[in-house]
């Protein structure tokens, strides 16, 4: 994934309760007390552009500023 593609975490909004570390199929999110952080060194990992995190955040704290396009 481009630098600037990974998912933002608004940590005004994130209450900690680590689902979306759950759903992280390429392990780019931890727990730093009680926020989730993508791990700069792997962000890398993130390529599948998933949205699971962002679709499993219950504060919606978290956002996916790519855009999937499907072409015929």
């Amino acid at each position: 994934m481009e630098s600037g593609k990974t998912p933002v975490i608004d940590k005004n909004k994130c209450d900690g309760c680590g689902l979306c570390i759950t759903v992280c199929s390429c392990n780019s999110l931890v727990l730093k007390g009680d926020t989730a952080v993508y791990i700069k060194k792997d962000c890398s990992n993130c390529t599948r552009w998933c949205n699971n995190c962002e679709m499993v955040c219950p504060c919606n704290a978290i956002s996916c500023p790519f855009e999937i396009i499907v072409e015929d």
